[in-house]
């Protein structure tokens, strides 16, 4: 039913093997080993792209949290109308939220079909999922695109005297599959190689968690469902390795270190140069600023224009009104205005006017 996640996985893991097979040979421990961390390398590196526009996406919620919380508030008493802001939010900043959970989903089915694929290497258990094959059929059954040569060399397999394919609790009849191949591990010599790699992969899970929870705004942070998740995070998940451990393969443990490894390195990376991006932004505006402003001992220029002075000299309109009536008007200085200070009135002024009454 899922054959088109498990044939992809399996051709995936099958050219590593191929690859590491030629160095150290096609029944060692270490090939095997190193096809499954390979593996996980080879689909987190198609699922850069889509990690990054996750980050972004988680940074941009970050500071968009603010004006959700207005709207929020605003709208409390209607979901509808909150819910028709929320989206012209996300579409007037370019968010897609589901960009954040993206590349956490496209490793769900991979990590189910590569889980699926390493069981389907011992096929004699009759539990679910299994066939309830004898230890003879099993070897002698291929598995996907490998043939059964290759289900015997994955067998014949060892990490430190385990298969990688055994987990600390599987039953006694399905460790009997090993026993033309190496033997029948002891269940001691499964626990000394999964319990490292347990710890290991709750310690990875815990300290990814917590560079995320680091670079989080304290807006963000204040979140209560936020923080929630950062709980979760920080502890149930790492503790959900350390309890879940037993039941999982030693290969999906190494595919659970590889990819906190990675994730741990990628995040530095990512969010080092999206730290460069936004400090090269910040020295362009201060660039911008510096250029645009007086240089130093230069008089500030005044953009403001100046009202233009009001034509109000009434000696002027004066005469344009004394040429126009074709009379002339004496001058204000002449009717009655001061004069200048040193100069004396005319004496002969006044008798002629009473003269001129009589």
């Amino acid at each position: 039913m899922l054959d088109f996640i498990y044939y992809p996985v399996s051709w995936i893991l099958w050219f590593w093997h191929r690859v590491f097979g030629f160095a150290f040979g096609a029944d060692n421990g270490l090939t095997w080993a190193l096809a499954v961390v390979f593996l996980v390398f080879t689909l987190r590196l198609v699922l850069y792209k889509p990690f990054v526009k996750q980050v972004r996406t988680t940074k941009q919620m970050q500071e968009l949290q603010p004006q959700i919380k207005e709207l929020q508030k605003k709208y409390k008493n209607d979901r509808q109308k909150m819910a028709l802001e929320m989206q012209k939010l996300q579409k007037d900043n370019g968010f897609n939220p589901l960009m954040g959970c993206l590349p956490i989903l496209a490793q769900v089915p991979v990590f189910l079909g590569l889980f699926h694929v390493l069981r389907s290497f011992n096929r004699t258990g009759h539990g679910f999922g299994q066939l309830g094959l004898t230890p003879e059929q099993n070897a002698n059954t291929a598995n996907y695109v490998f043939s059964a040569a290759d289900v015997q060399s994955f067998l014949s397999a060892r990490i430190f005297g385990a298969p990688i394919s055994a987990f600390i609790t599987t039953p006694v009849a399905e460790l009997q599959a090993f026993a033309d191949f190496g033997g029948v591990p002891s269940r001691l010599s499964i626990a000394l190689v999964a319990i490292p790699l347990m710890v290991i992969a709750g310690l990875a899970t815990h300290f990814n968690a917590r560079a995320s929870v680091a670079r989080q705004t304290p807006e963000a942070a204040a979140n209560p469902q936020a923080a929630m998740m950062n709980k979760l995070a920080l502890w149930v998940f790492p503790l959900g390795v350390l309890v879940g451990g037993p039941f999982l393969p030693i290969a999906i443990l190494l595919y659970w270190v590889s990819n906190n490894i990675w994730t741990y390195g990628q995040q530095h990376l990512v969010f080092g140069r999206m730290e460069k991006e936004e400090e090269a932004k910040k020295q362009a505006k201060l660039e911008q600023r510096a250029q645009n402003a007086p240089k130093p001992g230069a008089k500030p220029v005044n953009v403001k224009k100046k009202p233009a002075p009001a034509a109000t000299d009434t000696a002027s309109d004066d005469t344009a009104d004394a040429s126009t009536n074709g009379t002339s008007k004496p001058s204000k200085q002449a009717s009655g205005q001061r004069r200048p200070a040193g100069q004396k009135r005319p004496g002969s002024r006044g008798r002629a006017n009473q003269k001129r009454r009589r």
